[in-house]
């Protein structure tokens, strides 16, 4: 029997995505973004509110990239997290961690976390019940060391973290558990 748990953000898994932009200076921002999702084969939304650093930094270079956090580099996934740029005026600087300028679009490339997207800005989105930023993929770099025989992304050696809103936690992934558009091709004889 299923107990009522009340009002919940019940989706699982949450990506941990890493959204970086300039500011007007060019200062690299990062934040942790769990609310987001490709919405279309080139397209990717995040939910973000407007006011935030990256909200601002977005809107004045029109680019942003995104990345998958990673096992390995859950706590300054962390830290980009539960840190405002708004508030710490060095928060990227305090990770120790790298930015590259993108070749594809005026935004930074995190060095450190494996796969990147390089987006452009497509539009905000304001509506009474979501704020939205979307984005046009334009390219998607990843480290050699995280990509199959076969030249894509191997989710076993990625060890991507998955957000649960359940207990707040972060989890790696990587245990293939079936084959996409196969696994149920049994129901479809019948």
């Amino acid at each position: 029997m299923k107990k009522d748990l009340g009002l919940v953000q019940a989706v699982y898994p949450m990506p941990v995505l890493m959204v970086a932009a300039y500011d007007a200076d060019g200062k690299v921002n990062v934040m942790n973004v769990a609310w987001g999702q490709i919405c279309a084969e080139d397209k990717i939304i995040l939910f973000i509110g407007e006011g935030k650093k990256t909200w601002l930094n977005i809107k004045e270079s029109k680019a942003f990239t995104v990345a998958i956090a990673d096992e390995a580099h859950m706590d300054a996934a962390d830290f980009f997290g539960i840190a405002s740029g708004n508030k710490i005026s060095d928060k990227f600087e305090r990770t120790g961690y790298h930015a590259v300028k993108s070749d594809k679009v005026n935004a930074p490339i995190i060095e450190e976390f494996p796969v990147v997207m390089e987006c452009e800005l497509l539009e905000f989105l304001h509506t009474d019940h979501v704020d939205g930023i979307v984005g046009k993929i334009v390219n998607v770099k990843a480290e050699e060391e995280v990509l199959s025989e076969n030249g894509k992304v191997d989710p076993e050696k990625l060890n991507a973290l998955m957000f649960d809103q359940f207990q707040n936690g972060y989890y790696a992934t990587g245990r293939k558990v079936g084959q996409a558009w196969n696994a149920g091709t049994e129901l479809m004889k019948k």
